[in-house]
Order: structure tokens, then sequence, then C-alpha cells
């Protein structure tokens, strides 16, 4: 059976379905992987020998550039949708399955091949928020606010079908139609299904009840990293204490050019070296100091548990990956789901929320003295066991099943 896998989106989207595409393919499938052409994912996706279909544009070079003007936006997502129909249909095949996350059109692209070839489909959330309930809004987008006096979660994902007909329902219907499929008139309640999949752990990221539809969660997609730290960083870790990891992953940053600075300050106030990860923010160090160690792709499952604390972004698998670690988290969220992220690790009590985007001095120093508590280094030991780590392993099975 050939299962096509299908995302765009950043480093977060890509490696959920290299940790599937690694338990489908023990499962005997076949499978696919259309993703963005960035070296960095089609060098993962290979790693574990993962066959990839790239499609699109580079993610890192959009992040890094300006946004696009708001009447770019039908055309972007029409080109979209039409560039993930051709790359998931020419590999798809009837009687097979196509699952796919990631950004709006490129879902509904995938989709439109999925119907179109005869292949099973299943959309996948990689948080919660981006499914309906009434117990969490809608992604607010900036170029589609919500509108005035609507206040309860239900009235704003009433809403949110509005809005996603103004964004996608002509780019999605006109390839639609233009293919021979049907039209259809509440656009997002269609690409995401009756049924749809989530793929967060349920003590991390829970999907409360009761709702209004069915969401199948199968804990988290992990992939396994063997990978051995290198030798100087090692070297650096056995040399002291353990140090602060700080890191954005593919955020860019635009609007804290001096993070790394606040960064690295911000450790040295609570006594800490600072290991930095460079990044998409392309983070440096900012004296020649010996106290920090800057890496660029790394093993966070070896880093994670060597480290005092982990400073992030808070992307779902960043926060998982240190949640499973047993080690302290701040969360400096940036955009789209990433506030969920930081307030679940508040609630969780195994880290602290910063309060914004933009972390100055005294902002991350207080965040990071809370994180560093040893009433947080305990909790956050306690939740690490309790977190599954089988959630690749039983979408495989219900895929294939």
């Amino acid at each position: 059976m050939r299962v096509v896998l299908s995302t765009y989106g950043s480093r977060g989207d890509v490696q959920p379905l290299a940790g599937l595409a690694v338990q489908l393919r023990e499962r005997g499938a076949e499978v696919r992987v259309c993703a963005p052409p960035d070296e960095e994912f089609a060098q993962r996706l290979a790693a574990v020998g993962v066959e990839v279909v790239p499609v699109g544009a580079s993610v890192r070079s959009l992040v890094r550039g300006a946004l696009p003007a708001p009447e770019e936006l039908p055309r972007r997502a029409a080109v979209m949708v039409e560039r993930f129909h051709a790359a998931v249909a020419a590999v798809a095949e009837p009687g097979g399955a196509v699952l796919a996350t990631g950004v709006f059109p490129a879902v509904a692209g995938a989709q439109a091949a999925a119907e179109a070839v005869g292949a099973r489909f299943v959309y996948a959330a990689l948080q919660p928020t981006m499914l309906p309930s009434p117990h969490h809004p809608p992604i607010e987008f900036p170029l589609a606010p919500y509108r005035p006096g609507l206040t309860g979660n239900r009235e704003l994902w009433a809403d949110n079908i509005r809005t996603m007909n103004a964004l996608f329902r002509d780019a999605v219907n006109d390839h639609r139609a233009s293919i021979g499929l049907p039209t259809v008139d509440n656009v997002r309640d269609h690409v995401f299904t009756e049924r749809p999949w989530l793929a967060t752990d349920e003590l991390l990221g829970p999907w409360p009840r009761p709702v209004d539809r069915e969401v199948v969660q199968t804990g988290a997609w992990l992939l396994a990293d063997e990978r051995p730290l290198p030798a100087d960083l090692s070297a650096f870790l056995d040399a002291g204490e353990p140090p602060v990891y700080a890191g954005f992953g593919s955020m860019p940053l635009h609007g804290a050019p001096d993070a790394a600075r606040v960064l690295v300050e911000a450790a040295r106030r609570q006594g800490r070296r600072v290991v930095l990860a460079r990044g998409w923010a392309e983070l440096a160090p900012v004296d020649g100091a010996d106290d920090c160690f800057t890496v660029d792709e790394v093993n966070q499952q070896a880093l994670f548990p060597k480290v005092a604390a982990v400073v992030h972004h808070g992307g779902a698998g960043t926060t998982t990956a240190a949640a499973l670690a047993g080690t302290p988290q701040v969360v400096v969220p940036q955009i789209v789901d990433q506030p969920y992220w930081a307030a679940r690790v508040a609630a969780l009590g195994i880290g602290a929320a910063h309060d914004g985007p933009v972390p100055t001095l005294d902002s991350l120093s207080a965040a990071l003295r809370r994180a560093l508590t040893p009433e947080v280094g305990a909790r956050a030991a306690a939740v690490a066991g309790r977190i599954r780590t089988d959630g690749a392993a039983v979408a495989a099975r219900l895929l294939l099943g």
C-alpha cells in the first residue's frame, strides 16, 4: 500500500511526518513525503530513508522575506493548491492513503488529489488550536482579525468559517472545478473533514471534551534520533555545570534583533553558561567569552537532558522534546500555536511562559529564574514519565488498518 504524507510548513511540520513515515515503512507501506524543498528537510528525511517529493518554494526564504501584500494572498493560495494537487496526484494511488497537514491551501490541494485519484484522505492537526472547539478560540489571522463583538469560542469558530471562505474558497473551488470535482460551500470543514486527527500528547496538548465533532488523538509523532553530540559540544557540557540551551528553531525573530545578547546575558544573570542554537534567527555569540557555545543542527533528544533549562519559541516539537527530557522550559512564543504551548508549559508547572514575543533582559531573566527553581525542576521530571512516545506507531496502525 502506498501512503503519501504531505505538508508545507517549517521543521515542526516536516519532522513529525518523518517519524510517521518510519513507522509506516516498518509495517510494509510504501511512503512518499511531499514537503518544501529546503535542504535541511530533505536531509532529515533522507537520513531515515524516506523519499521526498519537493513542492513549492523554500520556507526558509519565505519567512525571512517581507510579508506579502494582502492582495497577493489569493494568488499565492491558488498556486499552492495547484502545486500540491499536482505533486500528490503524481505519487498517490487508488486505494492508497493521503495524509496532509501544514498550511491550509497545501492541505486543500492534497485533499483534491486524494479525491481525484481515489485514495483515502486524512487531515491531521499538529496542535489542538487548529481544530474547532468550544474550549479554545481559532487562531486569528493578522490580515483577517476577529469581528468586533464576538466573544464566545463557538461564535468565533462560526465566524472563522466566513474568514476561511473569504481567504481560500475561491482558490480551492476554482481548482476543484478545473479538475472535475464538485465545489464546496464551507471550505474549512470540508478540508478538515468530519473526523480529523490530532497528533499531540494527551497530557501536553489535550483535546478537552465535550466537543462538536469526533477527533482522533494519536499522540505526538516522534522521530527517534540516534545521532551523537559533537565532540566539542560534549566537552563544553562536561566542563562545568549544566548550561541553558537557547534557540528559536525556524523563527527568524524579525522583531527581536538583539535576541542573542538578551539570551546570553539572561543566562549569565543566573550563573549559567549557554548553548546557543543558531537557527533561522542566525543567533551568534555576543562576545568571545568561553561560557557560550554555538550549535547548528543538533540532536535535541541527546542534548536536552544535559542542560539546566530550554529557552525556545514554543514549537510543538521543541516543547515535546524538552518535556520528554524532564528539563524546565522558558517559552517565548512568536506566532500561531506557540502561545498555546507557552500556556500549557506554565499550566503544567514545567516551566515559564514569557509574556510576549520580544524578550528584554529583565523579562527573560525573571522567566528563567522561575524555570530554574527546584519546584519546577521536580515537576518537569515527574511529567516526563507520563508522556507517551508511541503516537507515530498508533497513527501508522490506524492509517493502514
